[in-house]
């Protein structure tokens, strides 16, 4: 693995939460994603199972996870089920992992081989009573390749018609919304990377560069500090800024325009999500630094609301009154375009479309009970943003926040983001040149 040892007690401790959350007498079984294929015979890399890796810190392909805090055996209480190696694997694949350095990753003191799952796993079906198996209850998910769980819920439930099914999904949300210490420790190191990595843009953004370049600089800094991108990295200049998921990063950066970069690391699982809008000749337009100073008020007051028993849907609407004010003072929109609008399409969602958080964990957007208000241990995005393809010029501003007992904790405070600091950084490079 790229990423420093994680102390298994984070694991052991996962557990521990989900055994009291789940039925009496229930049986929980988790899949380790599949290697996706390209073409002809290629794969790509396995991306593990967020649930998985959650709860066993195992990030290899073919792992099977079972819990059942009530067995009768307590060696069978906790299991992990590996694909066990040969000369071959090894050849063509590399090493596996053994029995002992599984129980060392994760805290699991019983690993099988994948060949006795099936007898194993039958003869726990016949003691417990409940099962609750995997699923991807994102509210945003598409799900249109079916996943390994999938396919083990389709023949479980074909098997074993009589037991009564549970959503393991709604446990495991409750349980990661709240992150550990060790997780926001985690959390700090992708958040690192990624500052690590736009300083390095910082110095190197200026007239004539290409996205791609952009994308090169950050790649260079996210791999050699032992973790990657934790998401497809969206390097936009001018109007390709106005598309909310722009990914193609393949444009020459030209005098005068701006460019947003929404580029988040990734270190041992764990994602961090950081948006900065730079302008590209080293100094912002006067229209560009009105824009920008406008999301910049909107995103600190957006960040001082962000406090325990806060609702997601109340900071959202927060945040796009703060927004429209700034839309009108900008002269976007006028007051009697907002005293006429109609409420399911307001004037402030020209230029300005999406939500203002999301969390933040195991996955970029990650799963949690945002219906419910904020809690200490939540991780949460900000991110306000103003979009105008007329001028082509858009800015949005991004970080990390901590939920705390006493407020909120910016993870990405060490970054820079007022319009001054920015210009002072990039010119300074520049005189040095």
């Amino acid at each position: 693995m790229k990423y420093a040892p994680i102390d298994p007690g984070l694991f052991k401790t996962n557990r521990e939460r989900l055994a009291k959350l789940m039925p009496p007498k229930s049986l929980a079984v988790l899949n380790s994603n599949d290697m996706l294929p390209t073409n002809a015979d290629g794969t790509m890399r396995l991306w593990q199972n967020s649930d998985l890796f959650y709860l066993s810190g195992i990030d290899q392909e073919e792992s099977i996870f079972l819990l059942y805090p009530d067995a009768s055996d307590e060696k069978r209480r906790e299991i992990l089920f590996l694909r066990e190696s040969n000369p071959t694997l090894a050849t063509w694949e590399g090493h596996k992992l053994t029995k002992d350095q599984a129980r060392e990753i994760s805290g699991i003191k019983t690993v099988l081989w994948l060949s006795d799952f099936p007898r194993v796993f039958h003869q726990l079906m016949c003691e417990c009573d409940g099962v609750c198996l995997n699923t991807n209850e994102h509210q945003r998910a598409v799900v249109e390749v079916e996943t390994r769980d999938a396919r083990f819920v389709r023949d479980c439930r074909r098997r074993y018609p009589l037991h009564d099914y549970h959503r393991l999904a709604r446990y495991m949300h409750r349980l990661r919304m709240v992150k550990s210490d060790l997780e926001i420790d985690l959390i700090k190191n992708a958040c690192a990377l990624t500052a690590k990595g736009f300083r390095r843009v910082l110095e190197f953004v200026k007239p004539g560069v290409t996205e791609m370049e952009i994308e090169a600089e950050y790649a260079q800094e996210f791999i050699r500090g032992g973790g990657g991108f934790a998401y497809l990295p969206i390097i936009a200049s001018g109007k390709n800024a106005c598309v909310l998921h722009y990914i193609d990063n393949d444009q020459v950066c030209r005098k005068g325009q701006l460019v947003l970069l929404d580029v988040g690391a990734s270190y041992a699982h764990y994602h961090s999500d950081l948006t900065r809008t730079l302008p590209i000749s080293g100094r912002f337009t006067r229209r560009q630094k009105e824009v920008y100073n406008a999301v910049l008020r909107v995103f600190r007051e957006t960040i001082r609301r962000m406090v325990p028993g806060k609702l997601s849907k109340d900071l959202q609407k927060e945040a796009e009154q703060l927004t429209e004010n700034e839309l009108l003072e900008l002269g976007l929109i006028k007051k009697t375009a907002v005293k006429k609008q109609d409420p399911d399409k307001p004037a402030f969602k020209q230029y300005f479309m999406h939500g203002v958080s999301h969390p933040l964990g195991l996955d970029v957007h990650d799963v949690g009970c945002t219906t419910e208000p904020m809690q200490p241990g939540w991780v949460l995005t900000c991110e306000p943003g103003i979009y105008i393809p007329e001028e082509e010029l858009a800015v949005r501003l991004e970080t990390d926040i901590l939920i705390t007992e006493n407020g909120n904790i910016d993870l990405m405070s060490d970054v820079p983001i007022e319009a001054e600091e920015i210009e002072q950084i990039m010119n300074a490079r520049g005189a040095s040149e």
